[in-house]
């Protein structure tokens, strides 16, 4: 997981935290409505018009576009080592939900070339964050259309934010929350998953490596190598990972003969290997509470670079292909096994089901940590603050409720400035918890498989959770009472504990400095 903060306009940020405290995904589908309706809506005499700039999202107002979907991204990189430069084409499937004279792609930081639609040239520009498209006919209403875009990237050029993370020999990418579109054009947003091709070529000496399977090798003139990945199931554009470097991919087999492969620098190769021959034990123990693996395949990819700049996290759960800091891997297991289940838990809450906003990532992170925890806890290992078991760091953690529910606003309910702090991770496992104790465990591991299962390969919302959890606990008041914990601006009491206390919150606590741009934060209580 990715923990940064970036500082965006307070008036979007209230006007967010507001929305989604109505409850669940009805702010969503509502500021989509108006935008629909707004100036970017208006009628033009061939009946088309411009899509909406946005999808809406409460936490990120400007990121995404409406008016269309995207079924395929199929990209197409190149990179040069002598110039650190990579020149891609990115193809994009996309349907058409409304009919359209023009659509645009969130883009940041790349140099484009040509767009075409359908093969035509079409007209574009570059404004803020989008690539605005003006195809050479309009676009009728539920029609599939092809966007083709050429362009080069630099990984080592200064943006507000950026997914690239340049190295030695290559780079990596690291999209989470919204940096995919500064790799290539897309729509930028997790409710919007697509399935992913992508061909990677390089000289000799050079791996390249992406999310899914390799499907393709190709050798060409000049000595140089491209690699084919395609993805088995759709994958949101903050998930994919793009990566080339001096790689040796180790295989392995994982449970029930699942593929595992680790994508590691080759002069880190040994050091490494403690860590990541833990990876079998770990699928096996998550597969025993959540159920088979979702994709085709798992592994790790630690960055090659231990520049303290590179990246300022631990891990980032990349589909298929976690990347990590290459020296945190190198601890003893119990240091590093709680959050390396961590992010194997990622690949069920997160990757196979992503969240339909970015208000809904407690979903991600609070399941992640709950289940991180509940490994560490089972072997003895004692956390962050010296606690061996998960009663006691939820005692912990429930007498900071209200605390943080007046610093980083409801668990369910952040915005840009708090979205990564300590409430979505082992605030949200609190929620878990508390629906656990109320609901009872066979019940509770019944409602997470449901909820596995029902979203699958989509995205869901914390209303969707929700209701889930009412249909399968056969509580009446499991509704109520989960909207409590994660919308309410109090702790509320802890079932089967009546002797837990919330510790007051001194009148002058508001919310903590704010933070200053780029300045990230690892709150997993896995850590």
């Amino acid at each position: 997981m990715r923990y940064r903060s970036r500082v965006t306009a307070p008036a979007a940020v209230l006007t967010g935290t507001a929305a989604v405290l109505t409850g669940g995904n009805a702010a969503y589908a509502g500021t989509k409505d108006a935008d629909a309706k707004g100036t970017e809506g208006e009628g033009t005499k061939d009946g088309g018009v411009p899509a909406p700039e946005t999808l809406g999202d409460p936490v990120f107002p400007a990121l995404g576009n409406d008016g269309y979907r995207v079924g395929a991204y199929h990209l197409d990189f190149s990179y040069d080592p002598t110039t650190a430069l990579v020149d891609a084409t990115a193809t994009l499937e996309l349907r058409t939900t409304q009919a359209l004279t023009r659509l645009s792609l969130d883009s940041l930081g790349l140099d484009i070339h040509t767009v075409r639609v359908d093969g035509r040239t079409a007209a574009f520009e570059q404004v803020d964050e989008k690539l605005r498209i003006t195809p050479a006919r309009r676009l009728s209403a539920r029609t599939r259309v092809t966007v083709c875009v050429t362009y080069t990237a630099d990984p080592r050029r200064t943006l507000p934010h950026t997914a690239w993370v340049p190295t030695a020999d290559g780079f990596a990418v690291c999209p989470q929350p919204d940096s995919a579109h500064t790799v290539f054009p897309c729509n930028d947003h997790p409710s919007d998953k697509a399935d992913f091709t992508c061909r990677i070529t390089v000289p000799a000496g050079l791996r390249g490596v992406a999310s899914g399977a390799l499907v393709r090798t190709e050798h060409l003139a000049g000595d140089r190598t491209a690699y084919t990945y395609r993805s088995r199931s759709p994958i949101a554009t903050e998930l994919v990972q793009i990566t080339v470097g001096d790689y040796v991919v180790k295989k392995r087999r994982g449970p029930h003969g699942l593929n595992l492969r680790d994508v590691v620098p080759t002069a880190r190769a040994e050091a490494l290997e403690p860590a990541l021959a833990l990876t079998p034990g770990l699928v096996g123990w998550i597969e025993e509470r959540l159920g088979a693996y979702p994709f085709e395949t798992y592994g790790l990819l630690p960055c090659n670079s231990d520049a303290p700049n590179a990246f300022d996290f631990t891990g980032l759960e990349t589909q298929t292909l976690t990347l990590y800091k290459p020296n945190f891997l190198l601890q003893a297991e119990p240091k590093i096994g709680s959050h390396m289940m961590h992010e194997l838990v990622h690949s069920y809450f997160g990757n196979s089901v992503s969240p339909a906003t970015w208000a809904d990532l407690w979903l991600n992170e609070g399941h992640a940590d709950f289940y991180g925890l509940l490994y560490r806890y089972e072997r003895g290992w004692p956390d962050s603050l010296g606690l061996t078991t998960f009663e006691a760091r939820m005692k912990d953690t429930y007498a900071r409720g209200d605390q943080w529910r007046r610093s980083s606003g409801p668990v369910a309910a952040p915005n840009a400035v708090n979205l990564f702090d300590s409430q979505r991770y082992v605030g949200g496992v609190l929620v878990l918890y508390a629906l656990r104790q109320l609901i009872g465990e066979d019940a509770f591991h019944a409602v997470e498989r449901a909820f596995l299962a029902r979203f699958r390969n989509s995205s869901a919302s914390t209303e969707d959770y929700i209701a889930v959890a009412c249909r399968v606990s056969g509580r009446q008041d499991v509704s109520g009472f989960l909207r409590d914990w994660l919308y309410g601006t109090t702790t509320p009491r802890m079932p089967g504990h009546p002797d837990w206390t919330v510790t007051p919150v001194p009148p002058s606590l508001t919310a903590p400095p704010r933070r200053a741009p780029g300045r990230w934060h690892e709150n997993s209580a896995t850590l």
